[in-house]
């Protein structure tokens, strides 16, 4: 076949399968003694007295979420590997890099990986990415180029719950679907066999569909169930609690609002007068205002750029972008409200004299009244946190969108 054939004795599960490691371009690289930055704690010390049987796998991770999570994952991922192709020493080396530009295919971000291993000299490489990809509609979870020697592992189609396992599990099955994509299984009589429907069977276990063809192999989510935990997962991964916490105009025009209110007397026959229904619509309301605020003034949307009008998925990309961008949004803002109603409800039962209230109101006061101005307290002081938020700076507002990265993080292939 024209490739460079690499074997190694005794993988266990792939044990005396060669690994034919060729690149596009007749590039190739193999599995060679490196001495430079490794790790001890990143290296089990399995086939220490034979350097040829070393492996390098680079592990690329986006800035953020990412980059956290493959980092908890360094002390654990060669041992795994080890124990499932043992007899080769495993090497791991993290780098910390956007690689692409959203929106892209899962293809760009195989490539941005290849080009990213040649550069470092890897053996291997798995791109842990914080965008969604996607085909014909489905997530995608993982996707392996055994021709690239690259593998790319969707954080956010793992979905919001046991990440870490899951992330770990994966990483693990797509190194192993590399080195068995393709295979000598003819008992070393040097004829090849595809081996991607093993490397599939392998990856089944993590998704419900898997598609193999001559580019590699990849493994997605069903439709329903998988653009939901996707959804979550890029929300966990946006960290919607932090939203309006880093809003400082926001925070500060919200709480002098709310000092305001709960000393106007003005406030307090509004409250007391207002009813449930009244006050819930003023709720809704200044949470709207808000988000609108946010989202609108801070020019969150995203579009689809026109390099990329063509690239396929890319509108529905752009559409999760937003979608998540608002959610999040929503989410903070209704987080900061429930701050603020429990911040007025303290203030008021600590510090408001009932009596100068009934006073004020003409009637005894009770737990109702303060419960109610401190409701309508907290809606003005949302209101209020909406006027903060156009004295906000628009680089402190975009840090909600699911697509914002400080410019120092960013890689030279943007």
């Amino acid at each position: 076949m024209g490739g460079i054939r690499v074997s190694f004795e005794g993988l266990g599960s792939v044990a005396r399968l060669p690994v034919r490691m060729w690149l596009a371009g007749k590039r190739w690289v193999c599995a060679m003694p490196s001495s430079d930055h490794r790790s001890p704690d990143h290296r089990p010390d399995r086939g220490a007295g034979d350097p040829s049987r070393e492996l390098v796998l680079g592990l690329i991770a986006a800035p953020g979420p990412a980059t956290e999570l493959a980092r908890s994952l360094l002390a654990d991922l060669p041992d795994q590997l080890a124990r499932r192709m043992p007899n080769v020493r495993w090497v791991v080396r993290l780098v910390s890099d956007r690689l692409v530009q959203p929106p892209v295919d899962p293809d760009g971000v195989i490539q941005a990986a290849r080009e990213k291993l040649l550069e470092e000299g890897w053996q291997l490489a798995v791109y842990v990415t914080d965008l969604p990809l996607e085909r014909d509609g489905r997530p995608v979870i993982a996707y392996t180029s055994q021709a690239h020697a690259v593998a790319a592992l969707s954080l956010p189609a793992l979905g919001p719950v046991d990440v870490r396992r899951r992330a770990l599990r994966a990483m693990v099955e797509l190194v192993s679907a590399l080195l068995t994509e393709y295979g000598d299984i003819g008992g070393g009589n040097g004829v090849e066999h595809d081996r991607r429907p093993a490397a599939a069977q392998e990856l089944a276990g993590l998704g419900r569909h898997v598609e193999a063809d001559q580019h590699g192999v990849r493994l997605l989510a069903n439709v329903i169930t998988g653009n939901t935990r996707l959804l979550l997962g890029m929300l966990r991964a946006n960290r919607p609690w932090r939203a309006v916490i880093r809003l400082t105009s926001v925070a500060v025009a919200a709480l002098g609002i709310a000092v305001l209110s709960l000393v106007n007397g003005f406030i307090w026959m509004i409250a007391d007068s207002g009813g449930i229904v009244r006050l819930t619509a003023l709720t809704v309301g200044s949470i709207l205002a808000l988000v609108l605020a946010l989202v609108l003034g801070g020019n969150l949307p995203e579009e689809v750029p026109p390099s990329a009008e063509d690239l396929p998925g890319a509108k529905e990309q752009v559409i999760l972008f937003n979608a998540v961008t608002v959610i999040t949004v929503a989410i903070g803002v209704v987080a900061l409200y429930l701050a603020l109603f429990a911040l007025t409800v303290m203030v008021s039962f600590l510090l408001l004299p009932p009596d100068q209230v009934a006073r004020q109101l003409n009637h005894p006061v009770g737990a109702a009244t303060l419960l109610a101005i401190s409701w309508l307290a907290a809606s003005l002081a949302t209101v209020g946190g909406a006027l903060g938020a156009g004295l906000e700076k628009s680089s402190r507002i975009r840090e909600v969108a699911y697509t914002y990265r400080p410019d120092r993080e960013l890689s030279r292939h943007d």
